[in-house]
């Protein structure tokens, strides 16, 4: 197995990224991982280590504003980042993706579907954004006016170091925080860095207010009939409601949902083997749309109906 972490350099500003790329895998067709608000292409290690599975390559970049790529004063919509996803996999020599994307990367990875339906095989949505206003009110309180002083008061080095210090004495006495806790605690972290508290507050201000998400993907759903389509949720998910998942599926044809009893926000972290497992039947068990520009034309010309006159 052949795991890369490297950098790219895209439009002046850098782009860290994660790369298994298997001896047997050959042509222009990729697995991407895309992370959610705050993370990083983190988040996927434990995926990324069980690829060998997968047999196929796979990319898992840091978006704009996290982990080590760049956070500068930019666009951080969900097309900004849709865009940059494209030109990731444009200079990887990918033409063709499975796109995975897990909450705040799950509404990247429909937006891509959207902007660029030539490129997207697949689409697999883990705890998604952008299916529903109901969110939690922890992400809803970012809207507030104090929210940036907050924050940088809550979270910064020195309440970051305390925190591991009492992580560290915690596990002294033989106490450990669950997997999924650890992975949210180090998604809260990294806004530590103001940099990256910044993006943080630019895109959750983007994406929603005090009444919860106003970015949805709902309406354009119908775009994606024809990709085939795998929904995961933790039945307990505290950020983003399970319910979710199930009125997409629902929606699409091609949708299918799996949730997991046990699981939060992170099942991909959670539960990797089975993560792994259930993604490789999904992409070895489904054809890759192949959609062109005449198809998307075709339904939305047959969505907007007759025309009348003004």
């Amino acid at each position: 197995m052949t795991l890369e972490t490297y950098t790219i350099t895209l439009h002046g500003r850098r782009i860290r990224l994660h790369e298994h790329a298997p001896p047997s895998a050959a042509g222009d067709e990729a697995i991407v991982l895309l992370h959610g608000i705050a993370g990083s292409a983190e988040t996927w290690a434990p995926v990324l280590a069980r690829c060998a599975a997968l047999g196929r390559r796979v990319l898992a970049p840091d978006l704009p504003g996290h982990g080590e790529s760049e956070a500068p004063r930019a666009d951080y919509g969900l097309g900004a980042m849709a865009s940059t996803v494209r030109d990731v996999l444009a200079v990887s020599g990918v033409r063709h993706a499975t796109v995975v994307g897990h909450s705040l990367g799950g509404g990247v990875a429909m937006q891509f579907a959207y902007q660029f339906p030539e490129m997207c095989d697949r689409l697999v949505l883990v705890g998604s954004a952008g299916l529903g206003p109901e969110v939690s009110p922890v992400l809803r309180a970012t809207a507030l006016p104090g929210a940036p002083l907050v924050l940088a008061l809550a979270v910064n080095r020195v309440t970051l170091a305390i925190a591991r210090a009492a992580a560290r004495l915690g596990r002294r006495l033989g106490k450990s925080l669950k997997t999924e806790t650890r992975e949210l605690a180090r998604h809260f972290g990294s806004l530590a860095d103001p940099a990256r508290r910044r993006a943080f507050l630019v895109i959750a201000r983007t994406l929603m207010d005090l009444r919860g998400q106003r970015a949805s993907a709902v309406e354009k759903l119908y775009l994606a009939e024809a990709v085939p389509t795998l929904l995961v949720w933790g039945a307990r998910d505290p950020l983003i409601p399970v319910a979710h998942g199930r009125r997409t599926a629902e929606l699409l044809p091609n949708g299918r949902l799996t949730v997991w009893q046990n699981a939060k926000h992170f099942p991909h972290v959670s539960d990797p083997d089975g993560f792994c497992l259930l993604l490789n039947e999904f992409v070895t068990g489904t054809e890759p749309a192949r959609l062109t520009l005449d198809d998307v034309v075709e339904r939305l010309t047959a969505a907007a109906g007759r025309k009348t006159p003004a």
